[in-house]
């Protein structure tokens, strides 16, 4: 399909003469059509499931999961894979982000380099893909040439490959086991996929790594008990967990934090079963999720 019959590059005619109006009239229809992006990501829930349960398979057997992208896909998908680190005590190397372009691309627009697809296969070849892993093509036309460089590698390196776009039936779903087409339509400023194709992307992305961390025991109840304690902020937050958790008060919390180094996991098992600090990191190490690690201890 041409670039010019894509969905994401048509003219929106609820934007017709969005020149003539004025900044509220403007933000209105933006703000309207933004509703769209969470109804277009309803219907392919079933999809996204799909692409969860591939990505938790290949990480219970020590497997790596893989974004890549160029311009807006390429920004959206770095910002999910780095926060995951502090946000949940992930392993680096473990979601890896490569975008057209490199970390230049990051700071600054380098379209030209979506078209490389060799590039995308040097550029992903560097990590040693391998039968086990997932690589997770984003493109708001489901055509970009990096993408589809990218997918077909990992296909020859046995990986199993997912893509995340924006249109119905894009050019490279035979390159995927399983395709997500969030249909946003014409974005207000047509063929500017900064917009609704970016937000869409970057909700789906969320979705499918915050599922991935739940799954993996990283959250107990709706709080995140991995949290990487880097700041005087993430002290308090800490503390908070532990405080809702346990229920005992701040100063308790904020002791069993400082013994426990600040895992939060560690310091909640500890108050709860009176063990010791490192007989609780022995409990955890095979049993990494809290609430696994507290029914053991109340089943003994």
């Amino acid at each position: 399909m041409s670039l010019s019959k894509l969905p994401t590059e048509l003219p929106n005619p609820k934007s017709k003469d969005l020149d003539t109006k004025d900044t509220l009239e403007i933000l209105k229809i933006i703000n309207e059509e933004d509703a769209v992006v969470t109804l277009a990501i309803r219907e392919v829930l079933p999809q996204i499931n799909e692409i969860v349960l591939m990505c938790l398979e290949a990480l219970k057997k020590n497997g790596r999961v893989f974004y890549v992208g160029a311009g807006t896909s390429g920004r959206v998908a770095f910002i999910d894979a780095v926060e995951l680190i502090p946000t949940y005590s992930l392993a680096e190397n473990v979601f890896i982000p490569i975008i057209a372009g490199g970390n230049e691309a990051l700071g600054r627009s380098l379209e030209g380099v979506e078209d490389d697809e060799q590039g995308a296969i040097e550029d992903l070849s560097k990590h040693h893909p391998r039968s086990g892993d997932v690589v997770i093509g984003i493109a708001a036309s489901g055509r970009t040439p990096y993408v589809a460089g990218a997918l077909r590698y990992a296909k020859e390196r046995g990986c199993k490959t997912a893509l995340v776009c924006n249109v119905k039936n894009p050019e490279l779903a035979p390159l995927a086991d399983v395709v997500v087409s969030a249909e946003t339509g014409p974005e207000v400023i047509a063929g500017s996929t900064r917009m609704k194709a970016g937000s869409a992307q970057k909700m789906i992305l969320n979705m499918i790594s915050t599922t991935i961390m739940v799954k993996m025991g990283k959250v107990f109840d709706n709080l995140m008990v991995d949290v990487m304690v880097l700041n005087e902020k993430l002290k308090e937050r800490a503390s908070n967990i532990v405080t809702q958790i346990t229920k005992v008060n701040r100063q308790v919390a904020t002791e069993y934090l400082a013994k426990s180094g600040y895992n939060v996991k560690q310091a909640i098992l500890m108050i709860m079963s009176g063990k010791s600090a490192e007989e609780c990191a022995e409990i955890l190490k095979d049993h990494p999720s809290l609430r696994e690690a507290l029914e053991l201890i109340n089943a003994r």
